[in-house]
């Protein structure tokens, strides 16, 4: 469930202006034809909630999809500071054993924010499903064996039959390797099996990286409870190595969370946006630092200076999540055109702002109107797991590009499944 904080940085916290602050910015708003009005625009984040950032599933290719004694699989993924790695694998020739590291996941980064590479065997552990009677595993074990009703529990030597096992970190080996600029790790996973007593195919397995809110992940248990019985997802992963059942639980589980920073809403006059223009570079009037940190206030001083703009308004004080909704009340006249811009919090500089012109007089949902852009100002990481992006307390690499709209590289929800923007 999501948790009722939201990632709030520390530039956004700072933030000065109210929801109502208003600021008259031209002599120009007396020059109107008698048809004063007042409106009040809202932005709501209607995002739906998700427990996973990415997830996916990892097999050898071929016909043979089990990792057998001496093979290595591999797979790469995306995460932030604090976010954590679940995986799962069956112990192939166990009745229903299970490879995994503790809840709730491998964990990434240290404290300050480096990453966790190199040799991580001694993070994986063994696990005993408790759905089944263990047998001494062997490829000659009656599957699916004699059924059982008790809880995961963690086996460390041997198990409630008596059966003896290495230490998991000696059956399994994790190397972790990481890319800076995409935030991106690589696990190879190494069956290392081979010639010991627990000799043993791993099945196929499903990972997830856990979202992460204020440091609050958002599923701290992503597979299975110590402790507690087993799904029948996780099931049928240690009891047959089928990761299907799983994978179909945990992908309608996987999606972008983002937040929308403080908004900038400006009343103009003339034909062309104040904020920005498309396929053109960042101005440098602020617009980057609200796309890259949501800092309103630079943005803000370079609209002031502006003879075309009337007015400017922020809606909202802190970061917006899903759910919840920020107004503000504006004033305009005929001929008076209205725009807006607020950072996607999950990422290292995209922002909504509308992609094109709308009567400040107009009144109704102009969703429609809204576009999420690309600032061309920092180099992109995955939204919401790019340990360089302001959400993780990190500073983008800069670049230098023209403000387009955000492709389809990542899965990122279409815009009006995060915000409804409505003037009223």
């Amino acid at each position: 469930m999501m948790k009722k904080k939201f990632l709030k940085f520390a530039v956004v916290a700072a933030i000065l202006f109210s929801a109502t602050w208003i600021t008259s910015c031209s002599d120009d708003d007396d020059d109107d034809d008698g048809d004063d009005s007042t409106g009040i625009i809202s932005f709501e984040n209607v995002l739906e909630t998700k427990d996973f950032v990415q997830s996916g599933t990892f097999n050898m290719s071929g016909s043979e999809a089990a990792i057998l004694p001496g093979q290595s699989v591999s797979f790469t993924f995306n995460a932030g500071r604090g976010q954590r790695l679940a995986f799962a694998t069956m112990y192939g020739y166990s009745n229903d054993l299970f490879f995994a590291p503790e809840n709730p996941g491998l964990d990434l980064y240290t404290a300050g924010g480096e990453p966790l590479t190199g040799d991580r065997s001694l993070d994986i552990k063994l696990w005993d499903n408790g759905t089944r009677v263990n047998q001494q595993p062997s490829a000659e074990n009656t599957h699916p064996g004699i059924a059982q009703s008790a809880d995961v529990t963690r086996v460390e030597g041997e198990d409630a039959q008596g059966n003896i096992y290495l230490d998991a970190s000696e059956l399994m080996k994790l190397n972790l390797t990481y890319n800076k600029t995409r935030s991106e790790f690589t696990l190879t996973i190494t069956n290392n099996t081979s010639g010991t007593i627990n000799e043993t195919p791993f099945s196929p397995g499903v990972w997830a990286v856990s979202n992460i809110w204020d440091n609050y992940l958002e599923n701290n248990a992503p597979f299975f409870v110590e402790g507690q019985m087993s799904s029948t997802q996780m099931t049928a992963l240690a009891e047959t190595g089928d990761n299907e059942p799983l994978y179909d639980m945990v992908e309608p589980m996987t999606g972008i969370l983002t937040g929308i920073s403080p908004v900038v809403v400006v009343v103009y006059t003339g034909d062309v946006n104040p904020l920005y223009e498309l396929n053109k570079e960042d101005t440098k009037i602020g617009l980057s630092e609200l796309a890259q940190r949501g800092s309103t206030s630079p943005l803000v001083e370079s609209l002031r200076e502006m003879s075309n703009v009337r007015s400017i308004y922020i809606a909202g004080t802190q970061v917006t999540g899903p759910t919840e909704k920020v107004e503000v009340g504006f004033n305009a006249v005929r001929g008076d055109k209205i725009a807006f811009a607020t950072m996607f919090t999950s990422s290292n500089d995209w922002f909504y702002s509308n992609s094109s012109d709308i009567d400040a007089l107009s009144k109704g949902d102009i969703t429609s109107k809204v576009a999420l852009l690309d600032d061309g100002t920092a180099v992109n990481q995955y939204p919401g797991a790019g340990n360089l992006q302001a959400a993780f307390g990190g500073i983008s690499e800069p670049e230098d590009k023209v403000i387009v709209a955000v492709d389809d590289t990542y899965p990122v929800p279409a815009v009006s499944s995060v915000l409804k923007v409505v003037i009223r």
